[in-house]
């Protein structure tokens, strides 16, 4: 359950904070009817793919240069688990919230794209977007809507060459401009991080947090689940990320009327 005086200290924080930075991960999507690739009710929970990969080398840089079949065939599996979800409860909150406050930011490792489509727009999409498609041979760039009715491994319509999905599949270095730009508000530094729907396994999605804790900076984690995380920062809501920002939001605009 939320401690209701936690969430009424986090809509406080929120308030006066100048810049914030909210972290996601799939959790956040999970009220868009997204589920996540691994853990429990997973889309690849426990079993290899058809060919006997382990679906981390199935969605490998490797296997899309080797058999760009196998990949492009998961990645379309991905894309129409994705199609017709729109951004829910959760989204929506941080995007009005960077209507509303003087800075705020979004690190998403999600490639649904649904961030953006809720409002967003000071985001970083650190592992790409699944609807964004990138010709290796001629640099031709396109954005799709959906994959269906397209041949699978889709051809350049410009040159007939090899097209590749914009993220950032397994064994894959992360894209410079995006992670740049992070770094660079990262050192500029945030009063207040939140965490959510994210186990923070890689380095990069937990460092800021870390690096938070260490400085004494409010931190929020929301995640039903405990991570490596919880015990260290200073809110933990184990709750959906829709509940728990549909709750401060609640106080926030209590906070604001006062």
């Amino acid at each position: 359950m939320m401690s209701f005086s936690a969430v009424r200290e986090i809509a406080g924080l929120l308030r006066r904070s100048r810049r914030t930075l909210f972290i996601t991960g799939a959790g956040i999507s999970a009220d868009s009817g997204l589920p996540t690739y691994r853990g429990i009710g997973g889309l690849y929970e426990n079993r290899e793919t058809d060919e006997g990969f382990a679906i981390e080398d199935a969605l490998s840089g490797e296997m899309l240069r080797r058999r760009p079949e196998v990949t492009w065939k998961y990645i379309a599996q991905i894309e129409r688990n994705c199609r017709n979800a729109g951004p829910n409860p959760a989204h929506a909150v941080i995007a009005r919230l960077e209507r509303e406050l003087p800075c705020v930011m979004v690190l998403t490792q999600n490639i649904d794209g649904l961030h953006r489509a809720a409002g967003s727009r000071n985001l970083v999409e650190i592992h790409g977007d699944l609807h964004k498609l990138r010709c290796v041979a001629c640099g031709h760039r396109e954005e799709i809507v959906s994959l269906e009715g397209r041949s699978l491994p889709p051809v350049c319509p410009s040159c007939g060459g090899k097209v590749r999905p914009e993220v950032v599949l397994f064994g894959e270095m992360l894209p410079e401009d995006a992670l740049g730009r992070f770094l660079e508000e990262l050192s500029i530094g945030f009063d207040l991080v939140f965490s959510i729907g994210t186990t923070s396994v890689f380095p990069y999605i937990a460092q800021p947090v870390v690096q938070a804790i260490q400085a004494g900076v409010p931190t929020v984690e929301i995640n039903p689940g405990r991570t490596h995380l919880s015990e260290h920062v200073r809110y933990q809501l184990p709750v959906g990320a829709a509940a728990a920002l549909n709750e401060i939001l609640v106080w926030y605009e209590r906070e604001g009327s006062a």
